[in-house]
């Protein structure tokens, strides 16, 4: 048996499509176009194909977008107040930092995402939005784990009632990932480093989620038949070979669906930051 294929461009041009619909209605009801401002601090290449792939997609669904290039030398006061001029700005409905930030700016990097209004959180990393989560109320959720949601939705994976595992307890995927699980009366298990019998755990989900950041860490044993299995990791093994946290050729004959590496999560992450965008719209309106 080999697995069913997850494609991410598939589920990621789904949820641009709802996105575009919703960002006319508002449009077309409140006079509001959704807004989205990306700071990049510094000229970290990879940084910057990410910020232009947003950009792109904002200009597709006719979004508003605003991209504030900062220097290197840039303090700690200089970003703050450009965040603070953000969160002040009408037009403006999400706020996204690139992350990772200049080395001299790093120790700050935690007042910095809290000074962006929740409201305006996009990458769902604001305290007031992770209390949110966690306690089941309506919040903007990091776009990776909340993609990896709507693709099991859009999959018509049953979620109610599942035994999910995820392997990784980071507050960017694990973490949130973990309570939009049980948020769809999912049982679910957190595993990590320290987790004892790892395999024999993993082996009874119905779900897993592989968020770790190692090389083909999950492997076909650990698997139980027909399983779901998403992979959130992204490992560069050679300049040009990028592969999962999981053995994506031995796994692919155990599971039942399975994401690949590329082609998978991370073509959900700017979906998700577009319907984010949307939904940061709605609530100021609101």
């Amino acid at each position: 048996m080999t697995a069913r294929l997850l494609e991410g461009k598939f589920f990621a041009a789904k949820i641009r499509e709802e996105a575009g619909k919703r960002a006319a209605q508002l449009k077309e009801k409140y006079g509001v176009t959704p807004g989205l401002a990306v700071i990049i601090v510094g000229e970290n290449p990879a940084s910057q194909v990410y910020v232009r792939n947003k950009h792109k997609a904002c200009t597709e669904l006719g979004f508003y977008s605003e991209g504030v290039e900062m220097p290197e030398t840039t303090t700690r006061e200089e970003l703050l107040s450009e965040i603070n001029r953000l969160n002040n700005d009408p037009k403006i409905h999400g706020i996204l930092v690139q992350l990772p930030l200049p080395k001299a700016l790093q120790p700050y990097e935690s007042e910095v995402l809290e000074a962006i209004n929740p409201l305006k959180d996009v990458d769902g990393f604001h305290p007031v939005n992770v209390g949110r989560l966690v306690t089941g109320q309506k919040a903007l959720v990091p776009c990776t784990p909340h993609g990896c949601i709507r693709m099991l939705e859009l999959a018509e994976i049953p979620m109610e009632g599942a035994k999910a595992v995820v392997i990784g307890r980071s507050n960017i995927v694990g973490k949130p990932m973990l309570h939009l699980l049980l948020g769809k009366n999912a049982t679910v298990t957190i595993c990590h480093s320290r987790t004892k019998n790892l395999a024999e755990v993993v082996k009874e989900a119905d779900i897993v989620v592989a968020a770790v950041g190692k090389p083909k860490f999950v492997t076909a044993d650990m698997i139980k038949p027909g399983a779901t299995v998403i992979d959130v990791g992204i490992n560069r093994i050679a300049p040009k070979k990028l592969v999962g946290d999981v053995d994506f050729d031995a796994v692919k004959e155990v599971a039942g669906a399975i994401t690949p590496v590329p082609g998978g999560v991370g073509l959900l992450t700017i979906a998700m930051l577009m319907q984010n965008t949307v939904d940061a719209a709605e609530l100021q309106v609101k």
